[in-house]
């Protein structure tokens, strides 16, 4: 991210929610993003999620030059390259954690089996094996939790986002979690996560501090290795849009080879060929 600003309103009532961020993360980071209430964090979230677009600046993900996105293309962006974690779970209820977790693979258009199979491996490595079957309302807290969690890698995205992801849950669910963000991240995943409580802070390998729409405070307690950038503001990236309307990143932005995403599937091979578009708005 480059200088990031993201008003609201017009006039007397314009809100600076944030006011020029420079941010860069590096792949296998795990950044903890800290503040008060209306410090700018949940816009900051908002945006490197491709929820929302900054007033002026210039954010990168992974290559791709979000705000020459069409609103279509976004929502493309977040399901192939985005988990996302939310307090409140999201799950839907009176289907079961298995089918939760393979929504974001339908709305890619992956095939059945496919799905399935991707699915109950994310379920399994979050450790619900057993609860494959079960339905949101047959789980504790922590369980559900660890079901949204299984959604949201089970695209393999190179970031995963959580807000507030512990705020409703007990110490010991708190400490589930939390341990599988660390296992998450120590096999290479890169975490971002936006959080008050200095329980969660502490997993991470760098702390970030906002106030009044600023990063005020940037520690870190452990070093991330030598990785490109998952997001640089200085990457000379362009997106091409080509006669289908599909979206690209050239080579000189893409530091890991690959090229962006269209809506026939992701270029890595995640989706396979032939997967379906996302629904605009859809999230994972």
């Amino acid at each position: 991210m480059r200088e990031v600003t993201k008003v609201y309103g017009t006039g007397d009532t314009r809100v600076h929610a944030l006011a020029g961020v420079d941010l860069v993360v590096h792949r296998g980071d795990y950044l903890a993003v800290m503040g008060a209430s209306g410090s700018g964090k949940s816009t900051l979230m908002n945006i490197i999620g491709c929820l929302d677009e900054p007033t002026a600046g210039r954010y990168v993900l992974d290559g791709v030059d979000t705000h020459r996105l069409t609103q279509r293309q976004q929502s493309i962006i977040r399901n192939r390259k985005i988990g996302f974690v939310f307090q409140s779970f999201n799950l839907i209820p009176r289907v079961s954690a298995l089918a939760n977790v393979e929504l974001p693979l339908a709305y890619a258009g992956g095939r059945a089996a496919e799905r399935r199979l991707r699915a109950t491996a994310a379920l399994e490595r979050v450790g619900l094996a057993d609860r494959l079957g079960h339905e949101p309302s047959e789980l504790s807290g922590g369980q559900q939790q660890r079901v949204a969690l299984a959604r949201a890698i089970v695209t393999d995205p190179v970031l995963l986002l959580a807000d507030e992801p512990t705020g409703a849950l007990d110490s010991r669910s708190t400490a589930e979690v939390l341990g599988l963000f660390d296992e998450l991240n120590a096999s290479g995943r890169t975490l971002v996560v936006i959080t008050h409580e200095s329980e969660v802070s502490a997993h991470a390998k760098r702390t970030v501090r906002m106030r009044d729409g600023l990063i005020v405070d940037d520690v870190r307690r452990v070093p991330v290795s030598a990785q490109p950038p998952l997001w640089e503001p200085s990457t000379p990236t362009v997106v091409i849009t080509d006669a289908r309307g599909l979206v690209h990143s050239d080579d000189r932005g893409d530091s890991d080879g690959r090229h962006g995403v269209d809506d026939r599937g992701d270029t890595d091979g995640h989706h396979g060929a032939g997967a379906g578009p996302v629904p605009t708005g859809v999230l994972p």
